[in-house]
């Protein structure tokens, strides 16, 4: 390990370090523009120049390797002029647009220029300016801001696995745009507004609704898919105004999919916010919270157990699953399940319906089979891993299902899964065998399938043919799409002895054998028929199962409650209320009803 001395303190540091990360592990901040510790290296912006003893010139501690002996100077006058020259070259062009720009209060080059700017400029030119920049209604581009960083570049070419950002022109008439004028494609787009250290690229529906300091900022756990990315809601009194990533290394690095990060619009728009009950008439009037309640619970006394029905759906916290569940054995009621799509999962062997292998996993993994998922779409984040994987060395991808463009080189074997059982013999069988740490990824879309037990015994077999299921090493993986359904597993909400499941409990609703049909935040289900029984809807929004029932019960959305969620591996993780629910809307727990 390299010896080096910065400004007097001699530091070890791992070999293949640069200057810059060895300054950082010694507690020195240099400034910087261009860098990102997930990208690529560029250097081109030399706001971190230091100076190193016997070079003849300051060097880009962001560039430069770390070597044996090296004195690194960091706060030398001769090193503050540099860096208040690179800081009024970067002024000279840039607009006055603090007072307007939503990226003012929390932008890099504003932090920068309070140390290293000046109050004038020795610039007389008229200032250059970039024509708007459309890239779609997720992100806005106000290019005349731009510093030419290339963080947005090197992000969606490397990690969003999309090149449609790049530069053209040269100097003075260098431009980033997307080429030929067109939206961005990227399900990752947001992260480039995260990482632009100006106000260059803004996001679109969050434009001029408010300043950084004006927010409360609640640390919480995404759930628009399963992966559970940690995220920051920032919300100004009882309005969440957007969503950003946090940073978690085995879980969602530091990206978030556009998905988690600008639904939030919809928490303020058909949302349930006082107790309704349907009248002789037909029709749902609001009633007082003990009307709705004593409603259910006379429906709950006068059913017997084996005609009471009950489905928890996707979004539900492992609290509300947990109090629905206790009142349901209390009531001795065996008809329930939480996989509303009918999946096809083994509630007796936890390793069955996990991704075993960890989302950090990924990058150990030498040979990766995906059955039945578009990971692109159902968790971006995570197949971004998969991508990360890829570039390191090549790692070899099949693909048995709907053949997509996954942003990475994949090799499909067909969409019939009868050719899963043949697969260890296949070509590509042979190379997850020679793989030391083999991977499958089992989706929604095969297990959810008529035959999909069926399917999940077969990729079962085939890890344990293959060899992805060691004493060290467990490749055999399931790819959730429901943020709440591992949870609802791990607590027992499937159907117990004599229970239906999914398809049974609604085909009993709709041949007249249920008497009572409790709906947890269920709406993606088929609610064609089910006219019979008493339905009890339970959720936040005037979704599908909110339009069939006979009762509804107001809840609180995931930024609205203090809730446990456990994603596709396993990892419990805690989410925090943001703001209130709105109106009379409760904390969706199912033991009020006791």
């Amino acid at each position: 390990m390299p010896k080096l001395t910065i400004d007097g303190i001699e530091i070890e540091v791992e070999a293949g370090l640069t200057v810059l990360q060895a300054c950082e592990q010694a507690g020195v901040e240099i400034p910087r523009f261009c860098y990102h510790e997930r990208l690529s290296i560029a250097g081109n912006c030399r706001m971190c120049l230091v100076e190193m003893e016997r070079a003849p010139k300051p060097v880009a501690s962001c560039a430069m390797p770390v070597g044996d002996g090296m004195v690194i100077r960091t706060d030398t006058e001769a090193v503050r002029r540099m860096r208040r020259g690179v800081m009024e070259f970067l002024l000279i062009n840039h607009p006055l647009d603090c007072p307007i720009c939503d990226q003012g209060g929390e932008c890099d080059l504003q932090d920068q220029a309070m140390a290293y700017g000046s109050d004038r400029s020795r610039f007389g030119e008229a200032k250059r300016a970039v024509e708007y920049k459309d890239f779609g209604p997720l992100v806005a581009g106000i290019m005349t801001r731009c510093i030419h960083c290339t963080r947005c570049i090197r992000f969606i070419t490397e990690v969003a696995g999309v090149p449609e950002l790049g530069a053209t022109g040269r100097g003075e008439h260098m431009e980033v745009g997307t080429y030929v004028a067109k939206a961005l494609t990227s399900e990752l787009s947001g992260n480039i507004v995260d990482l632009c250290p100006v106000g260059a690229l803004t996001s679109a529906p969050y434009a001029y609704q408010a300043r950084p300091w004006e927010l409360r900022k609640t640390e919480s756990i995404d759930v628009l898919d399963a992966l559970g990315s940690n995220i920051r809601v920032d919300s100004r009194g009882p309005e969440v105004l957007r969503v950003l990533p946090r940073n978690h290394d085995d879980v969602n690095e530091e990206w978030l999919g556009d998905k988690s990060r600008h639904a939030v619009d919809g928490l303020k728009r058909r949302r349930l916010d006082r107790p309704y009950l349907r009248g002789d008439d037909g029709k749902l009037r609001e009633v007082p919270w003990r009307t709705a309640l004593d409603a259910v619970a006379e429906r709950l006394r006068d059913a017997a157990p084996d005609r009471v029905g009950a489905l928890a759906g996707d979004l539900v916290d492992c609290e509300s699953v947990f109090a629905l569940k206790s009142l349901l054995d209390d009531l001795r009621v065996p008809h329930r399940d939480c996989r509303q799509d009918g999946a096809a999962l083994d509630p007796t062997a936890r390793a069955s319906y996990l991704f075993n292998s960890t989302v950090a996993g990924i990058e150990d993994a030498d040979a990766v089979l995906i059955v039945g998922s578009d990971p692109r779409r159902e968790s971006p984040v995570l197949n971004a891993r998969i991508r990360k994987r890829w570039l390191a060395d090549g790692t070899p991808v099949g693909v048995l299902g709907v053949d997509v463009d996954l942003t990475y080189p994949s090799t499909h074997l067909g969409t019939d899964p009868g050719l899963l059982p043949k697969l260890a013999g296949a070509p590509f069988g042979k190379v997850l065998a020679a793989a030391e740490r083999p991977m499958i990824v089992l989706g929604m879309a095969a297990l959810a399938r008529p035959d999909g037990a069926a399917i999940l015994a077969a990729a079962r077999a085939l890890a344990e043919a293959v060899g992805a299921v060691t004493d060290d090493w467990t490749g055999f993986n399931v790819l959730h799409t429901a943020a709440g359904r591992v949870g609802a597993m791990d607590l027992g909400f499937v159907p117990g002895d004599g229970g239906l499941d999914t398809r049974g409990i609604l085909g009993a609703a709709r041949d007249g054998k249920l008497d009572l049909l409790y709906l947890l935040g269920a709406d993606g289900i088929d609610t064609a028929g089910l006219d019979a029984p008493f339905v009890v809807y339970q959720g936040h929004h005037g979704d599908a199962g909110a339009r069939i029932a006979d009762v509804i019960l107001p809840g609180a959305a995931y930024t609205e409650k203090d809730a446990t969620y456990v994603n596709t591996e396993g990892r419990p993780q805690r989410a925090r209320r943001a703001v209130f629910a709105p109106g009379e809307a409760r904390c969706g727990r199912a033991s009020v009803l006791t």
